[in-house]
């Protein structure tokens, strides 16, 4: 399955479908609205709206496209779900086009303004749609006859994993599902190593993920080992982006996280990892870009001020950098102004306090305000950073973390921020145990992850630099 290739084929389709549409559309109304007749038909060449529209018009809706996540997982499209989205985006696009191309047209009656209004959007969604329809559907065709399918891992046992095997393997039209193989908890034989092959042990899971190219991991589990399931679902989730189902039997264990998915004769429900949808994502990224270079730019006297009182103050490096832990858990390097007197851990992580003799004196004035943070807008504009997001922490502190709350790891679904709402609520974390009822509030922020909330986390965080209540 080349997916590169499949969302390819959407996009040309597209661009196409967006020039066809507008160039009949153009010649149309041209023709018969501005002139009455058909016979004078250079007055379409002679309107440089004509040429804007063609130059312009495909990339706009590709970017709509784009926006709203069209192009995301090509073989797992949903006909009607995408004959809502189109219709969606159609009447979006086209409200766009006619109020800055078409508004000041002259013609003869407003109704034609919502006769254009209404030809337009029914041009261009038939064009569009219809070209999808058949891409859509020709890789649904394929993937129903098993000729094509995603590569599926299966976490079990014996009974359970056996019977959502046999039950989705013997369908008569193709769930998708390709089986590469089977992960077993307790790592001992099982009587599924007679339908699947034995992939390895459970601790080696991200390794297999990556070797295997898996997509989807079915978790079936038996009764006594359902325990386990939240850990594995915060595991899997947090670090790898592959889609995760369970039997519908235990959708109680997870109290509201998902969403039926009902595979053809096999009903699992699938675990949803989308925290923030596609164009929520786009217009964040951007953002944390537009932002962070504002910021840098009107504090650069700031940061130079900054820097001086660092340098001049106590004995060591201006900036400091240190290994945090990201996104899927990946580790880089989180920069600050030193507000702390070097060697401070002497190679022993060590969490700060209120009266923590290693803070120097201009230091606890930066963590009061923030100040010591603002060198991570170069996190950001990297990527690494976003401007809200759960605080990143050192792994040595993770360790200590998930053992006693596993669900940490989910912190790690998003990009770690400068400030969040474990910061606001709470504020710097002294010990572990802090750091645990920190966690709550960012678990909190990530299920009801959007860009209104990110606006009132850093609205709060404004208030507290500005009054100087940094904990």
């Amino acid at each position: 399955m080349n997916k590169k290739l499949q969302g390819a084929k959407y996009v040309v389709s597209d661009i196409f479908s967006a020039i066809f549409a507008w160039a009949l559309f153009f010649i149309f109304r041209k023709i018969t609205i501005e002139t009455g007749d058909f016979n004078d038909i250079n007055n379409v060449f002679a309107d440089s709206n004509f040429y804007y529209g063609l130059m312009f018009i495909p990339f706009f809706w590709i970017f709509l496209y784009f926006c709203q996540g069209t192009y995301l997982n090509p073989y797992r499209k949903s006909r009607l779900k995408e004959l809502e989205q189109t219709i969606v985006i159609s009447i979006l696009g086209i409200i766009v086009i006619f109020f800055t191309l078409l508004l000041d047209d002259h013609i003869q009656s407003y109704k034609n303004y919502y006769f254009s209004f209404t030809l337009l959007l029914f041009i261009h969604f038939t064009i569009t749609y219809i070209p999808r329809l058949i891409i859509t559907t020709l890789a649904a065709n394929k993937i129903h006859a098993k000729k094509m399918g995603f590569p599926t891992l299966i976490i079990g046992n014996n009974g359970k994993a056996i019977k959502i095997f046999n039950n989705i393997e013997h369908q008569e039209i193709s769930s998708g599902n390709k089986f590469v193989g089977y992960v077993n908890l307790d790592n001992s034989s099982t009587e599924l190593s007679n339908y699947l092959p034995y992939m390895g042990k459970y601790e080696d899971i991200f390794k297999i993920i990556e070797e295997n190219k898996i997509e989807e991991i079915i978790i079936a589990v038996e009764k006594e080992q359902e325990q386990d399931l939240h850990n594995i679902i915060t595991e899997i989730e947090a670090q790898s982006n592959v889609q995760i189902k369970i039997p519908a039997d235990t959708k109680d264990i997870l109290l509201g996280r998902v969403k039926m998915s009902s595979i053809f004769q096999t009903p699992l429900v699938l675990v949803s990892n989308e925290v923030m949808s596609n164009w929520q994502k786009i217009i964040k990224r951007v953002i944390d870009i537009v932002f962070s270079l504002i910021a840098i730019l009107i504090l650069s006297p700031v940061y130079i001020i900054t820097g001086i009182i660092v340098f001049t103050s106590s004995k060591g490096p201006i900036f400091y950098k240190q290994e945090r832990i990201g996104f899927k858990g990946k580790p880089f390097y989180m920069h600050k102004f030193r507000s702390m007197f070097i060697n401070a851990e002497n190679g022993t992580p060590m969490l700060s306090s209120d009266n923590d003799s290693r803070i120097t004196p201009f230091g606890k004035f930066m963590r009061k305000v923030r100040l010591d943070e603002i060198p991570q807008f170069y996190n950001v504009l990297k990527g690494t950073m976003s401007l809200v997001g759960p605080r990143p922490e050192r792994q040595f502190f993770i360790d200590q973390i998930v053992k006693r709350a596993p669900e940490y790891k989910l912190l790690h679904k998003v990009k770690p921020g400068i400030t969040s709402w474990g910061q606001v609520k709470f504020g710097y974390a002294e010990n572990v145990d802090e750091m645990i009822e920190r966690l709550q509030y960012d678990l909190i922020y990530i299920e009801n992850l959007s860009l209104a909330t990110d606006i009132k986390i850093l609205l709060y965080t404004f208030v507290i630099i500005f009054q100087g209540r940094g904990k």
